[in-house]
């Protein structure tokens, strides 16, 4: 099969255009109309999708294509959820699902739309070629990623752990390229950082604001926040930091390599970042050399003439491998001081392949070297968190591998970007519009051979 096979390349676009043109913005997330819709696809190829909600209206949908049992199953993991999106600052309504520039329009058009749609195209169109793989393939599309997956994946995970059970899970993370050097070098990610949601609480006395309170729970937080903001968190080296930044600079030339490999170094690392002229691949790295703490709401009093006797934070903890969550809550509260009182909403532990190789993993460089010749596959590790959780704990190994070829000129982080911008650079868009005909044809190439191809490299799942 050539790249763009012609019904894959229409499939997959024609999918995501309708997921994009449903709102599941979380919260409330509000899955089911786009559950359906992919259990409809799933449907018309004979597959017997099965829908489950943790809650009303959060709906989660999975699917398994029969193989012959000689290998465990392997899951194909999307979730359908997407993260607000304000619509002053896009180019084009961000629920549009619009072509324009050769470019398809959406929130949820990278993060995650675009792989559920290229799962959907792929494993309806196995059902309908009759293969029998020598594995189950198991798609499940799920909700609730973007607020912490407790009512999607985490949710099947207890609840119906055998429905998407498998061997190797493959799902978002990894498979875009990045650009270092002025090399292109495409993902895997192999682990990723932990998540650790706080609420901080400062308290004093109320009054009337009239007459200001030095010590105010107010002014308290804020000079808490602001030097959290000023100090950040302790540095701390990474085997998997280690890793990434080692493959990048062993494809780099002789005289970079000691420099980029500095990189990882909790002490030298932020000197060598400061030499770098992009702030978004600053940020991206520095995210990479120790626990993170970002304040992200913050709520005090409902009355201007009026001192509050509370004042509140919401703060992103981010936890690196090898570190903990209870390690990050002890980071943070000598930041913020003894008088700030820290809550645990919500947690994840950092997630590692260990160790990452394996036969799909050997699988994926193969197949990558024949679609990408001279962009080198690197073991990533992600700021950010995934549905690798759920399925990890179940005893699968994950690979986060969600195939797009971005334009050197665009960068993934920053499409999808929590916060949107009016800037041109920071839209949320899909590449070239046949994008998602290239990472299906991918993914099929990974999951069976066909005849046609002169080497039988995805002989794994048959």
């Amino acid at each position: 099969m050539a790249d763009g096979d012609p019904e894959i390349v229409e499939h997959s676009f024609r999918l995501c255009q309708q997921l994009l043109r449903i709102d599941t913005t979380n919260p409330p997330g509000n899955e089911r109309e786009a559950a359906e819709l992919v259990a409809e696809e799933l449907s018309s190829a004979g597959l017997e999708p099965v829908m489950l909600e943790g809650a009303p209206r959060r709906t989660n949908v999975v699917t398994r294509l029969r193989g012959t049992g000689e290998k465990p199953p392997l899951v194909l993991a999307a979730h359908l959820d997407v993260v607000e999106a304000e619509p002053s600052a896009w180019e084009h309504p961000p629920f549009c699902g619009e072509v324009h520039d050769g470019c398809l329009w959406g929130r949820g058009a990278i993060d995650m739309k675009n792989m559920a749609a290229m799962s959907v195209a792929i494993i309806t169109r196995l059902a309908r070629e009759g293969i029998k793989p020598k594995r189950d393939l198991i798609f499940a599309a799920v909700a609730d990623e973007e607020a912490g997956c407790r009512l999607g994946s985490l949710w099947l995970s207890e609840n119906h752990p055998d429905l998407i059970r498998g061997e190797f899970a493959i799902g978002e993370g990894g498979g875009f390229n990045i650009q270092v050097a002025g090399r292109t070098f495409f993902t895997v990610e192999v682990a990723e950082k932990g998540l650790c949601w706080m609420r901080a609480r400062a308290t004093g006395e109320p009054g009337h604001g009239s007459m200001p309170r030095e010590d105010s729970a107010v002014v308290q937080l804020s000079e808490s926040i602001a030097r959290l903001g000023k100090e950040g968190l302790p540095r701390h080296a990474s085997a998997p930091v280690k890793d990434f930044i080692g493959a990048l600079a062993s494809h780099l030339p002789a005289p970079l390599r000691p420099i980029i490999k500095l990189l990882a170094s909790p002490t030298m690392g932020p000197a060598v970042l400061s030499l770098l002229p992009d702030p978004s691949i600053k940020r991206a790295f520095r995210a990479l050399l120790g626990n993170t703490a970002s304040p992200t709401v913050l709520r005090a009093g409902n009355k201007t003439n009026v001192i509050p006797g509370f004042a509140e934070a919401e703060i992103d903890g981010r936890i690196l491998p090898g570190q903990t969550k209870e390690d990050l809550i002890r980071e943070l509260q000598a930041v913020l001081g003894p008088r700030i009182e820290l809550e645990v909403l919500h947690s994840l532990p950092p997630v590692v392949m260990e160790p990452k190789e394996s036969s799909l993993y050997s699988t994926i460089h193969e197949v990558m070297a024949e679609r990408a010749p001279g962009a080198p596959v690197v073991p990533f590790i992600l700021q950010g968190f995934t549905d690798a959780t759920a399925f990890t704990r179940l005893g699968a190994r994950w690979y986060g591998f969600a195939p797009v070829r971005l334009p050197p000129t665009m960068r993934f982080r920053r499409h999808v970007s929590r916060t949107q911008r009016a800037d041109p650079r920071r839209r949320s868009r899909l590449g070239h519009a046949d994008t998602l005909g290239r990472g299906a044809s991918l993914y099929r190439r990974l999951m069976v051979p066909v005849s046609t191809m002169q080497v039988g490299l995805a002989e794994l799942y048959l």
